[in-house]
C-alpha cells in the first residue's frame, strides 16, 4: 500500500489538459500494478473504503517534522496578526483562508509590505513577478510544494459539514517548517488529536480580546434608537431590505448593506476601511447585514444588534449556535479603530437571555473533521469495480466509507445533485468530477442551468463559448429585489464560467469576456445598493 501512495498526489494548477494525460498514465500504471500484484498474491485486498489514515495520502508533509503553532482566541484578539507577521518574515510561505476577500486582504497586506505575494483563487490568479509567498482560498491549498512558513485561518472550519474536508486536507498536507493555525480555542483538542499520528511538534498560544466587548441589558426595540456605528444583523435578504428601508425612512442614516450572495468584490468595496460604511466622511453610517460579517471583513462597528436570533440553515430555523453569536458579536469594536470599544444587543428583548448566555459560554469541543477522498481513490475504486458513475461512487463512500473516530464523511448532498446531471453525459471520470466540486449552487435555478449548459456543451462540443449562453449588452440596473437576485445569480454562472477557464483553458476560452461581465454585474447591482431605500 505505501508504494501505491506514492503516486497519490493532489492537483497543482498547470493547464488542464498537461496535467490530466500525466495524471492518466500515472493512474493506468497504478491500476496494472494492483492487478498484476492481485494475480499474484491472493492474500492481498486493497480496501478503498478504508480512510482511516489520511494523513498517509501527503508524503511530502511526511518528510518533514513541522512545527505546529496554534493560535485561539476571540475575535479581535490579533491571533492571525501574530500569524501573519511570522508569515511576512518568512523566506516562503502560503497563507489559506475560507474567503476569497481574507486572501485578497492578505495578498494586498503583503504586497504592501514589499513581500511579493501572488493572490490565488479557484476564480482568479493575481501572480506577481518573483513571488515566494502566496495568499488563497483553502480549497486551492498547495499541498505538493515546500514552505517555510504557512497559515491557515479559521481553522475550526474543520467541523464544517461541507467545507470541513477542504481544511483537513490543508492541515494534514501542506509541507511547511512551520504551519500556523487561526482560529477558536474549541479545535484544539480534535488538532492535538489529528496530529498525534504525524511527527509534528504542537504548540498552543492563547490571546485575549484586545478591546471589550460589552452585551447590553436592554434591547433596541425601534429603529429610531439607530445610531451611527450600528450594525443590524438579520438573516434574509428581504428581511435586509425591508429593515433598511426602515431605518432611511427615519431621515437620520443611510445605510450599506452586506450578504452572502453579493459578489464578494461588491462586499469588499461596501465593508474595507477606506469606503462607504467605515468612511467617517461618508453618508452610509449603518450598515445591515447577514452573518457574512462574522469572517473577512474589517469594519468599523460600534455595535451589533441581532433583529433575530433565529436563521434557517438549509434545512431547518433553528437558533443560533455558541459559535455564530461569537463570531458575529466579536465583529463590534476594534482595536485601534474609531470604535475601539464593543457593544451588542437585539431588537426582541426575548433573545437577550440567550445572547448573554452564549456569550458568557465556551464553544462546543470539535469532536471530528471533514473527510473526503481524493480523486486518484475514487478513479482506482472506479476501476476495479467497473463503473462510470459517479452519483454511484460518492453514494457508495458517503455511506460506506471507514473512518477513524476523529473524521466524519463530508455531506454530499450538493455534489450528488451535479453527479446525477453529469452521468447523464458522454464524459470521463476526472471530467465529471471536476463539474461535481465546481462552485455551483444547485438550489438556484439559474445558476443549475448555467452549470447544465456547460457541461451539455462541454461534452458535445469539447468546448463552451460564452456568447453561445449568454448575451452581453444585455445587462440592466435592477428595479426590483426579484431583479437583483436574478443579476446575483447571472453573476453566479459568470463566476462558474471563470472557475472552469481556469481548469479546463482551451475548452472555455472566453474568460476574459467572463470577467468583463462580471464587472458589470457588479457596477449594476452596486448602484441599486446605492438608490434602494
Amino acid at each position: 500500500m505505501g508504494m501505491l501512495l506514492e503516486f497519490v498526489k493532489q492537483d497543482k494548477m498547470v493547464p488542464f489538459h498537461q496535467h490530466l494525460e500525466l495524471r492518466f498514465r500515472i493512474l493506468v500504471g497504478v491500476c496494472s500494478w494492483i492487478r498484476q500484484f492481485s494475480s499474484s498474491s491472493s492474500t492481498l485486498k486493497i480496501d478503498f473504503m478504508d480512510l482511516t489514515r489520511p494523513h498517509t495520502w501527503y508524503p511530502n508533509a511526511r518528510k518533514k517534522s513541522r512545527k505546529v503553532i496554534v493560535h485561539v482566541g476571540p475575535t479581535n484578539s490579533g491571533k492571525t496578526h501574530h500569524a501573519l507577521k511570522r508569515l511576512e518574515s518568512s523566506s516562503s510561505g502560503i497563507y489559506c483562508g475560507p474567503l476569497r476577500l481574507l486572501a485578497w486582504e492578505v495578498a494586498k497586506r503583503l504586497n504592501k509590505a514589499k513581500i511579493p505575494c501572488d493572490m490565488i483563487t479557484g476564480q482568479e490568479r493575481e501572480e506577481i513577478d518573483g513571488a515566494k509567498h502566496k495568499a488563497m482560498t483553502v480549497e486551492m491549498a498547495d499541498v505538493t510544494s515546500d514552505y517555510h512558513c504557512a497559515v491557515i485561518d479559521e481553522i475550526q472550519m474543520l467541523g464544517c459539514r461541507t467545507r470541513g474536508f477542504s481544511f483537513t486536507r490543508a492541515l494534514l498536507g501542506i509541507s511547511a517548517d512551520e504551519l500556523h493555525l487561526c482560529g477558536d480555542p474549541s479545535a484544539v483538542p480534535l488538532i492535538q488529536e489529528i496530529l498525534k499520528v504525524t511527527r509534528d511538534d504542537i504548540e498552543v498560544q492563547s490571546y485575549e480580546r484586545l478591546s471589550p466587548l460589552v452585551p447590553l441589558d436592554v434591547p433596541v426595540r425601534s429603529c429610531s434608537d439607530i445610531k451611527t456605528g450600528d450594525c443590524i444583523v438579520t438573516f434574509s435578504r428581504r428581511k435586509i431590505y425591508k429593515l433598511k428601508r426602515q431605518i432611511e425612512n427615519g431621515g437620520k442614516h443611510l445605510c450599506s448593506v452586506v450578504y452572502g450572495s453579493l459578489p464578494p468584490e461588491t462586499r469588499t468595496r461596501q465593508g474595507l476601511q477606506a469606503t462607504m460604511f467605515n468612511d467617517a466622511t461618508n453618508e452610509f453610517d449603518v450598515l445591515v447585514a447577514s452573518d457574512a460579517i462574522g469572517m473577512g471583513l474589517n469594519l468599523n462597528i460600534s455595535r451589533i444588534i441581532f433583529s433575530t436570533l433565529k436563521k434557517f440553515d438549509g434545512m431547518e430555523e433553528r437558533d443560533l449556535t455558541v459559535p455564530e453569536v461569537k463570531q458575529i458579536a466579536g465583529r463590534a469594536g476594534r482595536f485601534g479603530s474609531k470604535f475601539p470599544d464593543g457593544e451588542v444587543t437585539c431588537m426582541d428583548v426575548n433573545d437577550l437571555p440567550l445572547l448573554h448566555s452564549s456569550l458568557k459560554s465556551p464553544s462546543p469541543v470539535l469532536e471530528r473533521a471533514g473527510l473526503f477522498p481524493t480523486f486518484d481513490l475514487l478513479f482506482m475504486y472506479s476501476r476495479l469495480h467497473l463503473t462510470q458513475s459517479l452519483y454511484q461512487i460518492l453514494e457508495h463512500f458517503e455511506e460506506n466509507a471507514k473512518l477513524s473516530s476523529n473524521y466524519f464523511i463530508t455531506d454530499c448532498e450538493a455534489m450528488l445533485k451535479v453527479a446525477a446531471v453529469v452521468d447523464e453525459l458522454p464524459l470521463g471520470l476526472h471530467d465529471k468530477f471536476l463539474f461535481v466540486t465546481s462552485p455551483v449552487d444547485m438550489d438556484d435555478d439559474i445558476s443549475s442551468q448555467g452549470l447544465i449548459q456547460f457541461a451539455q456543451s462541454y461534452a458535445k462540443q469539447g468546448k463552451v463559448q460564452l456568447r453561445e449562453i449568454f448575451t452581453p449588452g444585455t445587462l440592466q440596473v435592477p428595479q426590483s429585489q426579484t431583479a437583483l437576485k436574478e443579476l446575483e445569480s447571472i453573476y453566479k454562472v459568470l463566476d462558474l464560467y471563470g472557475w472552469l477557464s481556469f481548469r479546463l483553458e482551451d475548452s472555455f476560452p472566453d474568460r476574459e469576456v467572463a470577467l468583463t461581465q462580471m464587472a458589470i454585474c457588479r457596477m449594476l447591482i452596486e448602484r441599486f445598493l446605492e438608490t434602494a431605500a
